[in-house]
Order: C-alpha cells, then structure tokens, then sequence
C-alpha cells in the first residue's frame, strides 16, 4: 500500500476514531507501514500536517532506537566476554 493512499484513508476514518483512542490508531497506522517497507521520509510527506502520525511516528523511531542500541550493547558484552575468556 503506497503512504499516499494510507494518508488518504487515515484522513478519512480518523474522524471516526474517538480522540482518545486516536494516539492508538495512529501507532497502528505507523506500525502496519513501517512492517511494509515504508520508508520514514515517505511517510513524513504523505501525512504532513497531521500531528497524531507525527506523534506515532516519533514514538515508534525512539523506540526502535532503543531496540537498537539494547543490541548493541548485547553485542559488545559478547564480545567483552570472548575477550576474556581467550
């Protein structure tokens, strides 16, 4: 699904979605994109100007950062380790 015609549904049904729950909706939008392949720059431009993409997008940038660099660290421990016990 290309981010042109998701933004195009997101505008649509967003009205729908209780503003509660729309922070929600809206990670579920990135999530489903990003699990597709959708390039972040991408996104950015097919849904400039709506903040709750904005926000979800964010969110779910930090949070594979974090992943990230949880595995790095793992990785360096690794090899500390492998040093050690040569």
């Amino acid at each position: 699904m290309s981010e042109a015609i998701a933004s195009e549904i997101w505008g649509e049904l967003k009205r729908f979605v209780n503003t509660v729950d729309r922070a929600e909706a809206a990670e579920t939008v990135v999530q489903i994109l990003m699990d597709n392949d959708s390039d972040v720059d991408d996104i950015r431009t097919a849904f400039k100007g709506d903040i709750d993409i904005k926000r979800a997008l964010t969110a779910y940038l930090d949070n594979d950062k974090d992943y990230a660099e949880e595995e790095d660290e793992d990785e360096s421990e690794e090899e500390e380790d492998q040093d050690w016990e040569n």
